[in-house]
């Protein structure tokens, strides 16, 4: 006797169970990058870039919008990429570097660059591994 397994089911659990990682890590992220940009204008780090203030609730919805992005990426690579996992870091390291590119270049004092910048890195160190997680290896 044979059992053949329903790959179509297989693969809709797996693209079900990566996307709501994907969305808890983001809603997480966001929490922290909210909570990381609080934290720094409370210690006197200045918000401001050209003059114009960010709101906090910006770096959140951000966060949110660009992790949600990722999570697109994450989808269609566990699709058509050989390896997904590596693939999705590999990449998604690769955008997250040159995502301080801005940072690094805008029109802000050092230290709200350095804020803008350490945000990045929060949100990419909470959704990029657990995002990760859901894809296969091989």
């Amino acid at each position: 006797m044979t059992t053949t397994v329903n790959p179509t089911r297989a693969t809709a659990s797996s693209i079900g169970a990566l996307i709501r990682t994907g969305v808890v890590a983001a809603a997480v992220a966001s929490a922290a990058t909210m909570a990381v940009a609080a934290a720094g204008h409370a210690a006197g780090v200045s918000l401001d870039m050209a003059g114009a203030p960010i709101p906090v609730a910006g770096f959140g919805v951000l966060t949110a919008a660009l992790s949600l992005i990722g999570v697109v990426i994450a989808g269609l690579l566990s699709r058509f990429a050989r390896r997904p996992r590596r693939t999705f870091i590999r990449t998604t390291v690769v955008l997250t570097v040159l995502s301080l590119v801005p940072d690094a270049i805008a029109d802000a004092g050092v230290a709200t660059k350095a804020l803008l910048m350490l945000t990045h890195l929060v949100a990419a160190a909470i959704v990029i591994p657990a995002v990760a997680r859901r894809l296969a290896a091989s």
